[in-house]
This record gives structure tokens, sequence and C-alpha cells, in this order.
């Protein structure tokens, strides 16, 4: 596992099977390695202006793309944080 620091409080963690966007505390995204799936929790997406800054970097979409994605089920949502 290798974990990135992409700006203070912001992290890339990069495991086996996916790779990981964690604001603070919290898992924010994942993508698949494999499939390229993206997965965004279900609670805390959209958390801040920050958050989605950080978001938008690490998926290389804009807020209303993400949004699009949401709604037309290519993105999913789920609990990150269990």
């Amino acid at each position: 596992m290798k974990v990135k620091q992409i700006a203070p409080n912001q992290l890339e963690i990069d495991a086996d099977d996916c790779t990981y966007f964690q604001s603070y505390e919290t898992i924010i995204a994942k993508v698949n390695n494999g499939s390229g799936e993206l997965t965004l929790d279900e609670e805390k997406w959209d958390y801040s202006s920050t958050t989605s800054k950080f978001r938008n970097k690490f998926t290389g979409l804009t807020t209303q793309e993400t949004k699009d994605g949401i709604e037309d089920g290519s993105i999913k949502l789920d609990d990150l944080n269990k």
C-alpha cells in the first residue's frame, strides 16, 4: 500500500485492488484498479468545497459530471467508511 499526500489532509491511497481518495479521516472515493469503476461515499462525497476540489482532481470529473454519473448509475454510491 502506498499513501501520497496531495495537499494537507488530502491523501491518495493506492492499495492492491483499489485507489482511494481520503479527505481528513474520511474515505471520499475509490476507483477499482481493474475495472476503473468509481464509487463515492454516499454521505460525504460532496461534503465541502475543499473536498469537492480534491475529489475532482482525483476523479478527473467536475462536480456536475459527478452528479450526472450518480444520476445515470455510472458512478456508484456506498458507505466507504464502514
